[in-house]
């Protein structure tokens, strides 16, 4: 006989999902019914998940097993009638978003905080998925927060760990669980994309890739599809055996953290091709030898060499990107006669495009990229992509590039943050510039003029549903922008992004440093936003 038991609890305060779920200090989640509050509220606010089926994984950083366990009792608790986990409560969220659409589930738990560092000391993070394989909408996501500051109870059944090891399929209370192999089902759709065949002959012709999972959740995926299934070479897949604390690093693959990979990618004998993914196997960093590929820039490429792909070759319907992205793709999507959409930060705003079969790729410059084969981006499918192109058209990333510029133009990109800045401070100097926006255009910040400034705020062209607040731009006379926003993906204080662009259409300068070639920009940038002063800062903590 199973037992349910119905604690009383009181409301905690901060439960308010960002752009993509709940993230805290892991010691946060592990204070005293934190979790428990946290999924009852899931459960309230969604109307409840008796008789339905949810996914559950994670990218296995510290409490993730444990937290997998409170899930699925409080599931069982709650009448859930099955639940399709991930073996050792693994799955990237990738995967997650797959098996949910491929199994037709309700929805799904993910447990992660992304590319947030990992361990004792590190961060948590849990977010529920609904039916289309896609993080939550604001609609849902407001009504959990609701639920959270009325809480009284919730439920939980009485039982020993559940266990996770192997393939097999138990029962808890009522309610059946099946442990699933994470990469099968992944894997399968990836062969249905690409061309593996050509895949594998790239590799076969001596071409040297380096694939650093940064300890991390991608590393079981990796490992099977580039080493097993493609036939890379052994040590391909680098950094491949998750860890609780991501051995020690921070899993976000930019080259700031994947440092190793990129001093090898940046030698003059480097391999051919590099690529690194997060913790929760959701963003990628695209690197070739010598070659850096910035995200704004991968994302048009893979649209604009998209129809070489199997699973895209009949074209796209459309392209979206998020609001801080670079321009490019908006230039390859000009060329194509394809529709391409701006959107606030955050995957949820792509869902509803792609649902609706407007938009094919999409893309944020915090390096993720994905399509409408799942409902998160996807940074393995990334690398997938880039191999695919690079097997057909058999040259160097480098000469890919230049090959793309010479076609649409150059836009340098880059992005500052500054991390755990006080939160005042943060929010003092977004006021500043927000009140000079209305003054903005026409005025000249050395050789560059302001023609527009902004705050950006969303329309959705699906559910007419509006995002205001959502990032002030400045745009410049030739193409340039400016773009800054607070991020809700942090755990501490409040950090500052500041983005810069600028177009150029000349070959003879398409091979400076983006530093360099922004330099008026990033000028511009302090007169308008007094960025040293205001957050004492002399430099920003990353530059990607």
């Amino acid at each position: 006989m199973t037992t349910i038991r119905t604690i009383p609890t009181e409301p905690i305060d901060g439960q308010k999902p960002g752009t993509s779920g709940l993230r805290k200090k892991t010691t946060v989640f592990q204070t005293h019914h934190y979790l428990e509050n946290f999924i009852q509220s899931i459960w309230n606010g969604i109307g409840g998940v008796e008789g339905k089926t949810l996914v559950l994984g994670g990218d296995g950083r510290h409490f993730n097993s444990q937290a997998a366990q409170v899930v699925m009792r409080m599931a069982a608790a709650s009448g859930a009638k099955k639940i399709i986990v991930g073996k050792r409560a693994l799955l990237s969220t990738p995967a997650a978003s797959n098996l949910i659409r491929k199994r037709g589930a309700d929805g799904g738990i993910i447990l992660s905080a992304s590319h947030n560092p990992g361990g004792p000391n590190g961060d948590f993070g849990v977010k529920y998925n609904t039916g289309n394989g896609g993080p939550a909408a604001e609609g849902v996501t407001g009504k959990i927060f609701d639920a959270t500051k009325e809480i009284a109870e919730f439920k939980v059944t009485e039982s020993h760990d559940v266990g996770l090891r192997m393939l097999d399929t138990v029962t808890l209370g009522d309610m059946e669980i099946e442990i699933v192999d994470p990469v099968d089902d992944y894997a399968d759709l990836m062969a249905q994309l690409f061309d593996f065949d050509a895949i594998r002959a790239l590799f076969r012709s001596g071409f040297r890739m380096r694939f650093d999972a940064m300890h991390a959740v991608t590393g079981p995926y990796a490992t099977r599809i580039l080493q097993e299934i493609l036939g890379a070479p052994p040590g391909t897949v680098i950094n491949s055996i998750p860890l609780p604390d991501f051995g020690e690093g921070h899993p976000d693959p930019n080259p700031t953290w994947a440092k190793t990979l990129w001093d090898e990618m940046m030698r003059a004998d480097g391999p051919d091709f590099g690529a690194a993914s997060d913790g929760d196997g959701d963003r990628n960093m695209v690197v070739g030898r010598q070659c850096y590929v910035s995200p704004s820039d991968s994302l048009a490429v893979l649209a604009a060499n998209a129809t070489l792909v199997p699973g895209y070759r009949d074209g796209l319907k459309g392209v979206a990107r998020s609001m801080p992205t670079s321009q490019a793709v908006d230039r390859v999507a000009e060329k194509l006669g394809i529709d391409c959409y701006e959107t606030p930060t955050g995957w949820k705003f792509f869902g509803n495009l792609l649902d609706a079969g407007r938009a094919t790729l999409c893309g944020e410059e915090s390096f993720g990229t994905g399509s409408d084969h799942v409902r998160e981006k996807d940074g393995l499918w990334a690398v997938l992509f880039w191999l695919n192109i690079l097997a057909v058209k058999k040259g160097s990333v480098a000469e890919l590039m230049e090959a793309h510029w010479a076609e649409y133009g150059r836009n340098y990109y880059s992005r500052h943050d500054y991390e755990a800045v006080d939160s005042d401070a943060a929010n003092a100097l977004m006021e500043h510039v927000r009140g000079q926006l209305a003054a903005l255009p026409g005025q000249s910040f050395g050789p560059l003029t302001v023609t527009s400034a902004d705050e950006f705020a969303y329309d959705d062209p699906v559910d007419g549903s509006r995002s205001e607040g959502q990032g002030l731009r400045v745009a410049f006379e030739g193409g340039g922008r400016l773009v800054l926003r607070l991020s809700g993906t942090g755990t501490e204080g409040a950090t500052l992004r500041v983005y810069l662009e600028k177009v150029e259409t000349d070959p003879a300068a398409f091979g400076l440093d983006p530093q360099e070639a922004l330099a008026d920009v990033i000028a511009a940038a302090e007169n308008i936003a007094e960025i040293r002063s205001r957050t004492g800062r002399d430099a920003p903590d990353v530059i990607t």
